[in-house]
């Protein structure tokens, strides 16, 4: 390996796990943060976002739930945390 791939290779961003879990370049991670942001920041964006969270994050879960339904019920929790973590990191972000 010569140097000047050395040094090439260091310029290059590193990978780094994501919010969800996948691997991803930071320039990747900030864009899909920013998009994430742009979808939700209007009036209509904000009420899907009440309703997501109205059928995720504010259900209770009563005595007699299985748990199949459980577990159904926490992966729409999982996924309603990454939408809203990716559209605060894209907001701090700067849309």
């Amino acid at each position: 390996m010569s140097w000047d791939a050395l040094k090439t290779q260091k310029e290059k961003s590193i990978p780094t796990k994501s919010i969800d879990g996948f691997i991803r370049n930071p320039e990747d991670e900030t864009k899909l943060n920013k998009h994430f942001a742009n979808v939700f920041k209007g009036e209509e964006g904000k009420a899907v976002i009440d309703y997501l969270k109205s059928i995720t994050t504010e259900t209770v879960a009563g005595p007699n739930i299985t748990s199949n339904g459980l577990f159904h019920i926490e992966g729409m929790r999982f996924l309603m945390g990454v939408i809203t973590t990716r559209i605060k990191k894209g907001e701090k972000d700067g849309r």
